[in-house]
């Protein structure tokens, strides 16, 4: 079933990339740009604070089996989240086969 998805495209300055909400299950991703406008504050913290920030690579684990297929379970490091399919949309992704899971290298950013 995976293998028919269409994938969302989340445009990021002039170029559009594939976003996580759509992405295959099994397969490594790595975080190319997220859209925190879209995010409330409170979301992007955790999101960042769990290490799902550009250059993390993640791997779709689950899906939900209702509707919009929510939640999502993805894997980063050693641990599994849940995301809402509207926090995936916000996430671009590519692909990053042979790349083990781990979240981003932690940098300083301004408060949001």
């Amino acid at each position: 079933m995976d293998k028919f998805i269409n994938l969302i495209k989340l445009s990021v300055g002039t170029e559009s990339v594939e976003t996580l909400a759509d992405w295959p299950r099994g397969n490594a991703v790595r975080v190319v740009a997220v859209a925190w406008d879209r995010l409330e504050p409170g979301e992007a913290h955790r999101l960042r604070a769990l290490g799902i920030d550009v250059g993390a690579v993640l791997k779709v684990a689950h899906r939900g089996i209702f509707g919009g297929r929510d939640p999502l379970a993805v894997e980063i490091g050693r641990m599994t989240v849940a995301l809402r399919r509207s926090h995936a949309v916000a996430i671009g992704v590519e692909a990053a086969p042979g790349e083990d899971v781990h979240p981003a290298v932690r940098v300083e950013r301004p408060a949001l």
